[in-house]
C-alpha cells in the first residue's frame, strides 16, 4: 500500500483529500504546518509527500528545500499559486510534479500514479539497452547519459525526457506526446512542465532555443532531437 503524507494547512481541503485518497486505497497521513510535516516525513518515510506551498509556519518552497536536503521522497506540490516563477522554483528545488488548485483527486491519482511508476524505475528500467547518436551516449538501464564523453548531470524527469526523444532521432514529438508517454498524464492543454523541462534539458546539452544543436523546436507542432551533423539543422 503506497503511504501519502499530506502537508497542507486548510482545514477544509485536508480531511476531504485523505478520505479521498483512503477511499482509494492509499494509507494517508496529515500535517498542517510545515515542521510539523517534515518530521513526519523523516520519521515515518512515505512513499509520497503532497505538499501546499501557503502553509502557517514556513513557506512550502522552504519546506521542499528541506526536505530535499534529507530525503528524496517524491513531492507533488498542490498550490493555487500558478505563476511562472513558482512553478520554476518548485521543480528547480526537487519537486516531481506540480498540479494547480483546484484539482480533482481523480486528477491528483493519476499524477501520484506517474509520479510513483517513475520513482520504480518504469516498466523499461532492466532493459539491457544504449541508445548512441554521434557523441550522445545514453545508458538505459543505467539512467546514465553522457556527450563527448562527458557524463551530464541530469534529473530522474530530464533523462527520461532525453531518452524519449532520443529514441526517436528527426522525429517531430509534439508536446501532448511528451506529457502523456514521459509524464504519463492527460494532456490539459495548458501544462508548462514540458517547456520548463525541455528548457532545463537544452542548458545541459550546452544549447539555447535561440541557438539550437540538439533539441530544435518545429512551431505549433513540438520538439525534435537531432544530432548535430555538416548536413544537419544547427550544425556549425
Amino acid at each position: 500500500m503506497v503511504q501519502v503524507l499530506i502537508i497542507e494547512d486548510d482545514a477544509r481541503i485536508r480531511p476531504l483529500l485523505m478520505r479521498s485518497l483512503d477511499e482509494r486505497g492509499y494509507a494517508v497521513a496529515s500535517a498542517s504546518t510545515g515542521l510539523e510535516g517534515l518530521q513526519l516525513a523523516v520519521d515515518t518515510k512515505p512513499d509520497l509527500v503532497i505538499l501546499d506551498l501557503g502553509l502557517p509556519d514556513v513557506d512550502g518552497t522552504q519546506v521542499l528545500a528541506m526536505l530535499r536536503a534529507v530525503s528524496d521522497v517524491p513531492v507533488i506540490v498542490a498550490s493555487a499559486r500558478d505563476d511562472d516563477p513558482t512553478l520554476v522554483g518548485c521543480l528547480d528545488a526537487g519537486a516531481d510534479d506540480y498540479v494547480v488548485k483546484p484539482y480533482t483527486t481523480a486528477q491528483l491519482e493519476a499524477r501520484i500514479r506517474a509520479v510513483m511508476r517513475r520513482a520504480a524505475g518504469g516498466p523499461t528500467a532492466t532493459a539491457r539497452r544504449t541508445v548512441t547518436l554521434g557523441d550522445l551516449v545514453i545508458d538505459v538501464p543505467a539512467r546514465q547519459a553522457s556527450l563527448g564523453g562527458r557524463a551530464l548531470d541530469l534529473s530522474p524527469r530530464e533523462f527520461d525526457l532525453l531518452r524519449f526523444l532520443a529514441e526517436r532521432p528527426d522525429e517531430v514529438v509534439t508536446k501532448r506526446d511528451l506529457l502523456v508517454e514521459v509524464w504519463q498524464q492527460p494532456w490539459g492543454g495548458s501544462d508548462k512542465t514540458v517547456d520548463v523541462h525541455l528548457s532545463w534539458l537544452r542548458r545541459k546539452l550546452g544549447e539555447s532555443a535561440s541557438e539550437p544543436r540538439w533539441l530544435h523546436t518545429v512551431r505549433g507542432v513540438g520538439v525534435r532531437l537531432s544530432p548535430p551533423g555538416p548536413d544537419r539543422p544547427g550544425a556549425g
